[in-house]
């Protein structure tokens, strides 16, 4: 059951059944939904009995909940476990953003990666910059963007005041603010001990702070989407209300069909937000909102940094090897190259000092002659035909997540190794035995 305080809080907000929805936090019913990697699965992928998120056309419920760490498919970046409200950033961006070249983009509050994949797929053709905040969570969201394939992606590890230099930069901007969680009580009933009219205060700060540091960032006629997975209005309708009083913003209402049981709040200034609750739509409690910064003339000004480029020797060796590089730029962090196109090169010159975790595509490191491929470069999202490859069953799939030995026959040498045509990484082949490359810390740890 809700707490009493938040339930006092809630019964005056539309279409909130509380009863219906204590019956079905109680009841302990679980939905799960995928999400396909576009650019990995663009057929439909089927699980068994599932049937389409109506408002993300690439998405499904499953049935039941399989035991996900034991399919390769997942490993290699083919889908990704979202819950389904928060796919509706999909629809609302079909509806406020059509044109996406060359457009750049903040995810700000980005880890675990659920909506950074998303944004991912849906600015294919722009530049996305994934911020988190905390150490160890951006380190997850550097294995789920690496795991996705995207080169187009930035990963930042920095606090959201540290955006506000870069004046006016970003056509797009994700805020997903950390909250006190009460739309996800359902899916974790734990969490209900932590919450408190205190925290909700304490989340409702901390949200403008987040978002009075990173809207100078946003440029004028730019596109802000506000979510959290919470249901006190402090952190959902306060947030819309505090926005239109900055002057600049304006609410942008979608159009979304009455048989989606997605809930429209408005305010007395006129701003307009979603409410997704679980009685009423097959999906966790989520809030969405959407904003336009008003359109002024501007001049934005950022002075380029120089971006360490890989030796013109270290260039020619890895474009032989890997043909697929073609007119990528090869810069260095430390000794490892990664491969960057020309729009996410100039978006690392402007980022100034911002502490870079993740950017374009690693290819690998140089030891003498010997080109030692990363990890990056197997789950690329482009297909890689420069090296040979070897197409596993399940059971030595697994065995080879798990970072076991295994034993293959194929070419000697560097070989990716191969699920239903996914490539999950590399193992080298040797006369006698199979070196297993994949990542400790990526490794399967249950049998």
């Amino acid at each position: 059951m809700l707490p009493q305080a938040l339930q006092a809080r809630l019964a005056s907000l539309p279409q909130l059944d509380l009863a219906a929805l204590n019956a079905l936090h109680a009841s302990g019913e679980q939905v799960t939904s995928i999400r396909r990697n576009l650019f990995k699965l663009p057929d439909a992928y089927s699980f068994p009995f599932d049937t389409p998120v109506p408002w993300c056309a690439h998405a499904a419920y499953l049935h039941e909940r399989p035991f996900f760490t034991f399919d390769p498919l997942l490993h290699a970046g083919a889908y990704y476990v979202q819950d389904a409200s928060s796919m509706c950033i999909w629809t609302a961006l079909t509806q406020v953003v059509k044109e996406t070249k060359g457009l750049k983009v903040l995810d700000l509050c980005a880890a675990p990666g659920g909506k950074t994949t998303l944004l991912a797929d849906y600015f294919h053709d722009g530049v996305l910059v994934a911020n988190e905040v905390i150490r160890s969570r951006a380190a997850i969201l550097v294995e789920n963007i690496t795991k996705w394939g995207a080169e187009h992606v930035i990963v930042t590890n920095n606090d959201p005041a540290d955006f506000t230099s870069l004046h006016n930069y970003f056509d797009m901007m994700l805020v997903d603010a950390p909250c006190s969680g009460s739309g996800l009580f359902r899916k974790d009933p734990d969490a209900v001990n932590e919450w408190s009219p205190e925290h909700v205060q304490l989340c409702s700060q901390r949200q403008q702070r987040i978002l009075a540091d990173a809207l100078p960032a946003l440029k004028p006629g730019g596109t802000l989407l506000y979510a959290t997975c919470s249901y006190s209005p402090e952190e959902d309708e306060d947030i819309m209300d505090w926005l239109m009083a900055q002057g600049d913003m304006v609410s942008v209402p979608l159009d979304l069909p009455a048989t989606w049981n997605i809930v429209t709040t408005q305010t007395d200034t006129g701003a307009t937000g979603y409410r997704f609750y679980p009685h009423l739509l097959k999906g966790e409690g989520f809030f969405l909102s959407v904003f336009q910064k008003a359109d002024a003339s501007y001049h934005a000004t950022h002075r380029p940094q120089q971006v360490q480029q890989a030796s013109k020797q270290e260039q020619q060796l890895w474009k032989q090897a890997i043909p697929e590089l073609g007119a990528h730029h090869l810069i260095r962090s430390g000794e490892i190259c990664k491969a960057v196109s020309d729009p996410v090169l100039d978006t690392l010159s402007q980022l100034g000092k911002l502490y870079i975790r993740k950017a374009g595509i690693a290819v690998g490191q140089l030891k003498g002659k010997d080109l030692i491929p990363d990890h990056e470069l197997a789950l690329w999202n482009r297909a890689i035909h420069s090296f040979p490859a070897v197409e596993l069953d399940e059971a030595i799939a697994l065995e080879y997540l798990r970072r076991k030995d295994i034993s293959l026959q194929g070419t000697k040498g560097w070989n990716l190794m191969r699920y239903r045509g996914l490539s999950l990484g590399w193992a080298k082949l040797l006369p006698n035995r199979v070196n297993n490359y994949y990542p400790q810390g990526y490794r399967i740890l249950k049998d």
